[in-house]
C-alpha cells in the first residue's frame, strides 16, 4: 500500500436527507415516539432500507416497519423423537459419551439406553417419503438424525407388514438388535419367528448379516430357553451345514458315546437289530439312574458334565446392543460334544471341554455295563467285562455310602428293560372265549362216566428235590459261564497275535520305547499295526484293546499283561 493512501484521513460529511430530518425537528419527534412505544425485534420487526434518488450513490434512509412472523406448524413426530432422546439425557453416565464401544461399561450403558428407547418407540409407525443414508458401526437411535429416524421407522413399518426391502446395512442391524432384545414382539417365540423371516428376506440383498445371525440364533435358544431344542430347530430349518455335531440336550445317545471312555458304537455287538435294542436300553437305564440319583440328592447332569478347566465368561449376543434384562435360572446346556454353557447366579460361562476325566470314566462304565448285561441275556458268543474299580468318580463313593451299587442298579435295570421289550402280548377275544367255553361244557357232559374207586398210596418224597430256579442261581451260572468263555477267548486271542503285535503290546505296557519308533523299525505303519491288534481283539473278545492315543484301555491292562508275558 502506498504511503499517500496509508496517510489519507477520512472525513465525515453530512447526508442531505439526514440534514433535512434534523432541521425539521425529526429527532425530537422521533424520541417522543420511541418513548411512547417500544419496538422489539422478537415481535417480528425489522429494518427496510429505502433507497431514494440522491446525488450520492448508495445512500438512503432507514424506514422502520413491523411484520408479524407466523410460528412454524407443530411437528408431533419431531416432538416424539425429542421425548425419546430425553431418555438418554435422563440415563446419561460418564461412560455413555465414550465412543469406545468395546469397553464393557460403555457397551452396557448404551445397551440399557437402547432398550429403553426401543421400548418407548416399539409401536411407532411412519410413512416418510424420503430416504436418508445411514452408515455407522453399532447403530443406535441416539446417533441418528431426524431424517434417518423417519427413514428407519418407515422401513421398519414395511418390514413388520412382511415387505423386506433393501436399505443401508446399519438400519438392518438396528432392526436385528430390536429383535434380539424382544422389542416389538409378543414373546421370545414370536421374536424368533420374526428374526428368521427377516434374515431370509434381507440376506437376498446383503449376506453380511449371515455370520452374525447364525451365531445369534444359537445364543437366542440358550438365553430364552426355547421349547424346541436347538438341534430340532436346526434340522427343521435345514441349517445342519452351519452347525455340525450338534447334540440334543439331555439324554442323547450319540453325545454320551462321544464323551465316553468306551464308545459302544465301535463294538461288533452294536450291529443289525442290536442297534435299536442297545439305544432303547440306554435311554431306559439313564432314566432309572436319574431317579436313583435324585432320590439321594445327586445331580446326574453335574456328575457327567463337569468340566474341570477354568470356564470362560460367556456374553449372549456378542457384537450386538443387548440389554441383559431377564434373570436367568441356574442350568447347564450342552449343544455338542465340545460346547457346554453353564449359568450360575445369573452369570454365564462357557467351555469346550464338557466333562472331566472321571466323568468320561463314569459314562464309559455305564455304556460298557449295559452292553455286558445285554450280551449275557442274548447269549452272544463273546462276553464283555466292565470293571467298576477303574472308575474314580466321587458319585460311586456317594452311592456306596448310601448302600447302593451302581453295578447292581444297571444290571437289574437292563434285565427289567429286556423283559419288557421281549415279552409276548396276548390279546383275548372275549366273544370267542365265551363260545369256546359253551362248546367245552357240551363236550364235558357227553364224556361224563362213573368215577372209579380211588386207590390210596403213600406220598413219595424224592431224596433230592429240584432246586428253585431263582434269579441268584441263574446269575451264578451265568458268571461261571462268563469266566470260562472269557478265559478261552483271551487264550485264542493270544494265539492269534503275531510276535510283532505281542512285542508292540509290551512296548505300550512298559512305556520305555515310543510305539511309533517301534513300528518304524519294523517297517509297519503305526495305524496298520494298531488296527491289526484291535481287529483281532474285536473278533475274540468283542472289543478294542487300544484307544485313539494308542494306549491300552484300563479295563484290559491286567488281561493284556497275562496274555503277552
Amino acid at each position: 500500500m502506498s504511503e499517500s493512501r496509508s496517510n489519507k484521513k477520512y472525513e465525515s460529511f453530512a447526508i442531505p436527507e439526514q440534514l433535512r430530518f434534523q432541521k425539521s425537528g425529526g429527532s425530537q419527534s422521533l424520541s417522543k415516539e420511541k418513548a411512547n412505544s417500544s419496538v422489539s425485534l422478537d415481535e417480528g420487526s425489522f429494518y427496510v432500507i429505502d433507497y431514494e434518488a440522491t446525488n450520492i450513490t448508495g445512500t438512503g434512509k432507514f424506514v422502520l416497519q413491523s411484520q408479524k412472523i407466523e410460528p412454524p406448524a407443530k411437528d408431533e413426530i419431531r416432538d416424539l423423537f425429542h421425548s425419546m432422546r430425553d431418555i438418554s439425557r435422563a440415563n446419561f453416565t460418564s461412560y455413555f459419551g465414550n465412543n469406545r464401544f468395546f469397553d464393557k461399561r460403555v457397551q452396557r450403558e448404551k445397551a440399557i439406553i437402547f432398550h429403553k428407547q426401543g421400548m418407548f418407540m416399539k409401536d411407532f409407525t411412519d410413512s416418510y417419503n424420503e430416504t436418508a443414508e445411514f452408515k455407522e458401526y453399532f447403530p443406535c437411535y441416539q446417533m441418528m438424525s431426524y431424517e434417518q429416524l423417519r427413514t428407519y421407522f418407515t422401513w421398519r413399518t414395511k418390514v413388520r407388514n412382511g415387505n423386506v426391502t433393501n436399505i443401508s446395512l446399519s438400519y438392518a442391524f438396528l432392526y436385528l438388535y430390536e429383535l434380539l432384545n424382544n422389542i416389538g414382539v409378543e414373546d421370545p417365540q414370536d421374536g424368533l419367528h420374526k428374526l428368521m423371516a427377516f434374515w431370509k428376506g434381507y440376506r437376498v440383498y446383503n449376506k453380511t448379516i449371515d455370520k452374525y445371525v447364525l451365531r445369534w440364533l444359537k445364543d437366542y435358544h440358550i438365553y430364552y430357553q426355547m421349547p424346541m431344542s436347538f438341534k430340532e430347530f436346526v434340522e427343521e430349518n435345514n441349517l445342519s451345514d452351519h452347525y455340525p455335531k450338534l447334540a440334543d440336550p439331555g439324554d442323547n445317545f450319540d453325545l454320551f458315546c462321544a464323551v465316553s471312555k468306551y464308545d459302544i458304537r465301535s463294538s461288533k455287538f452294536f450291529a443289525d437289530d442290536n442297534i435299536q435294542l442297545i439305544t432303547d436300553c440306554f435311554y431306559f437305564v439313564i432314566n432309572k439312574l436319574r431317579q436313583v440319583f435324585d432320590e439321594h440328592n445327586i445331580c446326574f447332569d453335574e456328575s457327567i458334565f463337569q468340566p474341570t478347566k477354568k470356564m470362560n465368561v460367556w456374553q449372549p449376543f456378542k457384537d450386538a446392543l443387548f440389554h441383559h434384562l431377564i434373570k436367568q435360572s441356574d442350568r447347564r446346556i450342552v449343544l455338542s460334544e465340545n460346547e457346554i454353557y453353564i449359568c450360575s447366579q445369573n452369570n454365564w460361562a462357557f467351555n469346550t471341554v464338557i466333562t472331566s476325566e472321571s466323568g468320561k470314566q463314569l459314562v464309559g462304565y455305564i455304556m460298557k455295563q449295559i452292553e455286558s448285561v445285554l450280551r449275557t441275556i442274548t447269549k452272544y458268543k463273546y462276553k464283555l467285562n466292565a470293571n467298576i474299580s477303574n472308575v474314580t468318580h466321587e458319585v460311586v463313593e456317594k452311592l456306596n455310602a448310601a448302600g447302593l451299587s451302581l453295578e447292581k442298579i444297571i444290571t437289574s435295570t437292563v434285565r427289567e428293560f429286556y423283559k419288557e421289550a421281549t415279552k409276548t402280548v396276548v390279546q383275548v377275544d372275549h366273544m370267542a372265549l365265551s363260545r369256546i367255553r359253551l362248546e367245552a361244557l357240551e363236550t364235558q357232559e357227553k364224556l361224563i362216566v362213573e368215577e372209579p374207586e380211588k386207590v390210596f398210596a403213600p406220598d413219595i418224597i424224592p431224596d433230592n428235590p429240584p432246586l428253585d430256579s431263582s434269579m441268584d442261581m441263574e446269575v451264578i451260572a451265568e458268571q461261571a459261564d462268563v469266566f470260562t468263555t472269557m478265559s478261552e477267548a483271551w487264550e485264542s486271542l493270544k494265539n492269534a497275535f503275531t510276535d510283532i503285535e505281542i512285542q508292540a503290546l509290551l512296548v505300550i505296557l512298559m512305556e520305555e520305547t515310543d510305539i511309533k519308533k517301534y513300528s518304524d523299525n519294523h517297517g509297519i505303519m503305526l495305524e496298520v499295526l494298531i488296527d491289526g491288534i484291535n481287529e483281532k481283539a474285536m473278533d475274540f473278545i468283542g472289543d478294542n484293546l487300544l484307544d485313539d492315543e494308542f494306549k491300552i484301555y484300563d479295563d484290559y491292562i491286567n488281561q493284556v499283561k497275562e496274555t503277552v508275558q
